[in-house]
């Protein structure tokens, strides 16, 4: 029987190879958010790495929206020469590979330290700037409360996904997503966890959802027809009275009726109280739920390591696509592997040709599986 994993999949006007997406991971390395020699080697690492699609980590549409001093922004004409430069590496060594941006304001959880430096302290030591959020709710208790945005400055943040897409068409992505989840901006506007405003912002779903729904129709009328435009929800917070499953089903049906290709379905980071039991595919009922009840395609993630699992998701209907993130750093030939397991055909650089399983005898003591020498 063929591999679901290693079919085709169309993702709205884009056609992608396989169902394997590489999920976007921060790398903190940015300088005042352009790109540097580590995203050159990074990019061109996963272009070749086989999976259908590697998205480019969270990019920050303000200065003041990146996580930490070191996160890629697509704010400025510097951040978007330094990722042509990245991205044109990139796309010279891609083969079917597509490349997509995840577009991002970290909101109340900005102004942070790099993981290295202390994780998600305040960024105290190195030029920290003030937050901004949906109520002023501050993330943890080791933090100020962030401002709570007015009309005026809702309407400028829009304004500036709008524009940090525009520039993402320009160099060339194929795919754009919008990031809706893990505690950011836009989640804090949805979740009532973070989201306590008594205006048209604020209160109902139908209010909490409505700065999510206007950022998404302002950039898919921005981009041009060929590219897919999604978005990532946490499709749960964790925590009694926050956001639900059953909430981001309607918010994934409306941002289907906006045009929207498809819905990447994580969880959590709205709160430092979530406790979520983690195990293998532990997120990937919530991809299966809004496939089944928004009729939208849906990415799943979270703990997908195994290409057995990740075949047996996308074969089942769980969902469309499997993103996986830290096995792709630990194993960038993930998808070349895989594809040898299951029987999948996935494109080598010529280069690298000969370590095929079928060309190099020594990959069976090396693969997953196999004996490893001492």
């Amino acid at each position: 029987m063929a591999s679901k994993l290693f079919s085709p999949l169309r993702l709205g006007p884009v056609d992608l190879a396989n169902r394997i997406a590489i999920a976007p991971m921060c790398q903190y390395s940015a300088e005042d958010g352009s790109a540097t020699d580590w995203h050159l080697q990074h990019w061109m690492q996963y272009a070749y790495a086989g999976a259908g699609l590697f998205m480019v980590e969270a990019t920050a549409v303000e200065r003041r929206g990146r996580i930490t001093h070191g996160c890629l922004g697509l704010y400025s004409d510097a951040n978007e020469a330094a990722a042509a430069r990245a991205l044109g590496a990139a796309r010279r060594v891609a083969g079917a590979t597509k490349l997509g941006v995840q577009l991002a304001h970290a909101g109340r959880k900005a102004s942070s330290q790099r993981p290295w430096e202390g994780g998600n302290g305040l960024a105290t030591g190195e030029d920290p700037w003030p937050t901004e959020g949906a109520s002023p709710i501050p993330f943890d208790a080791g933090r100020p409360p962030p401002r709570e945005l007015d009309r005026a400055g809702i309407a400028r943040i829009r304004g500036a996904f709008v524009a940090a897409a525009r520039r993402a068409a320009r160099l060339g992505f194929d795919v754009v997503e919008l990031h809706c989840a893990h505690g950011y901006l836009l989640h804090s506007f949805l979740s009532p966890v973070s989201n306590r405003r008594g205006d048209e912002y604020g209160g109902a779903l139908e209010n909490r959802i409505r700065f999510a729904l206007e950022t998404a129709e302002a950039v898919r009328a921005a981009l041009p027809p060929k590219i897919a435009l999604g978005a990532r929800l946490s499709s749960v917070d964790w925590i009694e009275g926050g956001w639900a499953i059953a909430d981001s089903v309607i918010l994934a049906k409306r941002l289907k009726a906006l045009g929207l290709d498809y819905v990447c379905a994580s969880g959590g980071g709205v709160s430092p109280q979530a406790k979520p039991s983690v195990a293998p595919g532990y997120m990937v009922p919530f991809a299966q739920r809004i496939r089944a009840e928004a009729g939208i395609v849906t990415r799943a993630v979270g703990m997908i390591v195994d290409p057995a699992q990740a075949e047996e998701i996308v074969a089942k209907g769980q969902a469309d696509q499997a993103a996986l993130a830290r096995a792709f750093l630990d194993n960038p030939r993930w998808a070349w592997h895989a594809a040898e397991r299951l029987g999948g055909a996935v494109g080598y650089p010529v280069q690298y040709e000969r370590v095929q399983a079928k060309l190099w005898p020594g990959a069976a003591l090396v693969r997953p599986g196999g004996v490893r020498p001492a």
